[in-house]
């Protein structure tokens, strides 16, 4: 087998006055240590020599420039259709013709997955400057067709569709009004984020890297009645600073750029709903990394263009909250080094004192009990 020659063996041997040519003719050279062949002229030397020169290959070879799928849809801006003949031909082109298998498709994986009973849930795009797409009413969702969907302006009136659309687009419309990154939403009731909505908790940060990567912090709307305009502005304002929100009593809803991300959002919010319930559970109860780590993950999040307004709204102590790990009876990590008062807040009552002191007290004295 033929030697390697790096650069660092060249220089070596040109240090101890070894003359280059002399090196067989079967030698292959690195990419650097061609550059030394050609300073030193031997890149010259004849063609049976020079032929058997070859550099080391750098990279494999590919047949392939790999690149990332383009699911969003982008429209022109001021160029809606506005005539009846517009809106048809608009509404059957090729272009949302796939865009309403895409959502047929995802009605199926959200029935599939469990996050949808009888005909819940909801599914939208925007493809316009005033247009959305949007499934109908009274249909499961495991079980449309592309002729079901239909389309709505921003006001929720209905501009093409054979089936009515649902009144709850109102909600979806509340975010893509506020939030011009959402181009889809997707509303579902999968079992452990709705729980967490009935309950009206919130999962902590700093547990899972992926969920705070790829979804955030999860924000929790009042119950207000589905459908109404009330939901759709706490909704709408929420989704302002969060891409999946926790709808009290009701469900989760989550944006993305299309309706693909959307639906990640949703696996991710239940995921990370399951997988805290199953740590309640397990040893001492779920532990946090601390605030300097999620940081870093903010930082990748922002890298990967998702919104994440924590770093410039919080503190860095503030980012783990530890609230709601109170649903378990374990002891808890310190993951945040903030003075317990501020200055705004005042002087603490000698009540709260004596509340506080006997709360230690009892945690002391249970934990002696059992040692």
């Amino acid at each position: 087998m033929s030697k390697v020659y790096t650069a660092k063996d060249l220089e070596s041997l040109l240090s101890k006055g070894k003359n280059l040519e002399e090196l067989p003719s079967d030698a292959r050279f690195t990419p650097m240590a061609m550059d030394i062949l050609r300073r030193e002229r031997i890149a010259s030397r004849k063609p049976t020599r020079r032929s058997s020169v070859q550099p080391v290959e750098k990279e494999p070879v590919r047949i392939h420039e790999p690149v990332l799928p383009a699911a969003e849809y982008n429209w022109t801006p001021g160029h809606d259709p506005k005539t009846p003949g517009e809106l048809k031909r608009f509404f059957y082109s090729p272009e949302i013709q796939q865009l309403k298998e895409r959502m047929v498709s995802i009605g199926k994986r959200i029935w599939g997955r469990g996050y949808v009973d009888g005909n819940g849930g909801n599914i939208t795009i925007r493809v316009g400057d005033n247009l959305v797409l949007c499934t109908p009413t009274l249909i499961s969702k495991g079980f449309m067709t592309v002729d079901d969907i239909c389309m709505v302006d921003l006001e929720g009136a209905q501009v093409a569709g054979t089936r009515p659309s649902t009144s709850e687009v109102k909600t979806h419309l509340g975010i893509l009004k506020r939030v011009p990154q959402a181009k889809s939403c997707v509303h579902a009731h999968p079992i452990y984020g709705t729980a967490f909505a009935v309950a009206n908790v919130v999962p902590p940060s700093c547990l899972i890297p992926e969920s705070e990567v790829f979804l955030g912090e999860i924000g929790l709307a009042p119950y207000e009645t589905p459908g109404t305009l009330e939901v759709a502005e706490s909704v709408g304002k929420l989704a302002e600073k969060h891409q999946s929100i926790l709808m009290a009593n009701h469900g989760v809803i989550t944006w993305g750029k299309d309706v693909e991300e959307a639906f990640w959002k949703m696996e991710n919010t239940d995921a990370v709903c399951h997988t805290f319930v199953i740590a309640q559970q397990l040893g001492d109860g779920p532990k946090q990394y601390g605030p300097d780590k999620l940081k870093d993950l903010i930082k990748i999040r922002k890298d990967l263009g998702m919104p994440d307004y924590r770093m410039d709204d919080f503190r860095e102590c503030e980012l783990c909250d530890t609230s709601d790990l109170a649903l378990s009876t374990a002891p808890q990590p310190q993951a945040c080094s903030c003075e317990a008062l501020s200055e705004e807040a005042g002087p603490v009552g000698d009540e709260e004192v004596e509340t506080l002191i006997q709360q230690i007290t009892d945690v002391v004295m249970e934990k002696l009990s059992n040692s």
